[in-house]
């Protein structure tokens, strides 16, 4: 079978498709026929090395997180799903850029039938992130909340799951994306100079209660030092630097990495009440491109690679 591989850290240059050997289940594992897999930023530290000290690669190593496809073999112990079901799931093996991929049958939900191959297969990294953030600043009707990094892949579903609660959300993010999240009951408000003043004016009493960090680049210092919102309830996914400094939370994929949320998530999408927007559709053939563009921090919603 074809995967995306890579043997030392570096740039998008690094990555290949080899043939690899097609994986075997073991006990209570699935093998699955990989139809869409999604691409996260995350990854892309991982291959710099960035992140070596806390998830290091051992060489050489697969990519991806997040997958949806069809299930063609299953092994020993096995009685939760049958071959030919259509499901989505997750690996923590960095395995699921690729045709095939195996993984524990305890890590896979069924694919709702409305639900496309391209939004199931770039859900679970991006959808499980927002939800803990979501979750950790207790947002509640009459909470005003400032989502920076809000049109990308995780800030696109935190936008809406924010809404669920009752809060008012304005989302930062560039002019190109005002419309998508004003027609999802967002307040957008583009970054750059002037952002404290600008947030404060958008919000309806002036008043901003918690804040989720997509995006880094000072956005917890603003909240904290500008905007008066408490640490507590100040959430951010990629500036740890601020985690330590101001006593923010940085809740993410690992704290709800489960099927159970998985699952919850795609309910939603199967009954149209969350979207998770799909930028671009890359075949696995072209994974570096898929990461040059991701790695620009300028696309809404989802990039997903197509064996």
């Amino acid at each position: 079978m074809k995967a995306v591989r890579f043997d030392h850290y570096g740039d998008v240059d690094v990555l290949d498709v080899r043939e690899v050997a097609r994986p075997e289940p073991g006990t209570d594992e699935v093998v699955v026929e990989v139809r869409a897999a999604g691409i996260n930023p995350g990854e892309a530290m991982i291959r710099r090395g960035a992140m070596h000290d806390v998830w290091p690669a051992t060489f050489p190593s697969g990519q991806g997180s997040d997958f949806a496809g069809v299930v063609v073999a299953i092994g020993p112990g096995v009685d939760s799903v049958t071959v030919g079901e259509e499901v989505l799931g997750f690996t923590e093996n960095r395995a699921s850029q690729a045709e095939y991929v195996v993984v524990p049958a305890s890590q896979l939900v069924d694919k709702p039938a409305n639900v496309s191959w391209e939004v199931a297969g770039g859900l679970y990294v991006a959808g499980t992130t927002a939800y803990a953030a979501v979750r950790s600043v207790d947002l509640k009707p009459g909470d005003t909340v400032v989502i920076a990094g809000a049109a990308g892949g995780v800030g696109t579903i935190a936008v809406q799951l924010a809404k669920r609660s009752g809060a008012t959300v304005i989302g930062v993010a560039g002019p190109a994306n005002d419309e998508w999240l004003s027609d999802h009951g967002v307040i957008p408000v583009n970054y750059g100079d002037g952002l404290a003043q600008r947030l404060r004016a958008a919000a309806p009493d002036g008043r901003i209660d918690a804040f989720l960090d997509f995006f880094g680049g000072g956005y917890v210092e603003l909240a904290v030092t500008q905007l008066g919102v408490a640490a507590e309830r100040v959430d951010t996914i990629i500036d740890f630097a601020a985690v330590e400094r101001f006593g923010v939370k940085s809740a993410g994929n690992a704290d709800a990495a489960d099927a159970a949320v998985l699952a919850e998530l795609a309910a939603l999408i199967g009954d149209g009440d969350l979207e998770v927007p799909v930028s671009e559709v890359i075949p696995l053939a072209d994974v570096q491109r898929a990461y040059r563009t991701l790695e620009h921090r300028h696309t809404r919603g989802k990039i997903v690679l197509r064996p």
